[in-house]
């Protein structure tokens, strides 16, 4: 099966995720889970991160984007990462160790 742009980006978030030893969860959209959930939930120094990835310009959608801000809201670090800011999970990562 041929790898889909967003897959690609996924496959990237996991090897910086496992690379930096950070717990994650891929939770699956089914009509049993909360629609809109971000692609990755992950724990990063006892931080709460969350990562929705897409490929290019696509935007989360609207459910997506509530879902985002309410992570924020209550104090999460809520991401969209492309191909164009992988590299910024990294910065994150280090900001949410380094903050104890």
């Amino acid at each position: 099966m041929a790898q889909t742009p967003e897959s690609f980006i996924k496959a990237q978030i996991r090897a910086i995720l496992k690379k930096h030893n950070v717990y994650y969860a891929m939770p699956i959209g089914t009509g049993y889970g909360n629609s809109g959930v971000p692609d990755f939930l992950c724990c990063v120094n006892g931080f709460f991160m969350a990562i929705e990835a897409k490929a290019g310009n696509n935007k989360p959608t609207a459910l997506q984007t509530k879902h985002l801000r309410e992570i924020k809201d209550t104090g999460g670090i809520a991401l969209v990462i492309n191909e164009f800011n992988v590299a910024d999970i990294e910065a994150h990562i280090k900001l949410a160790r380094n903050i104890t």
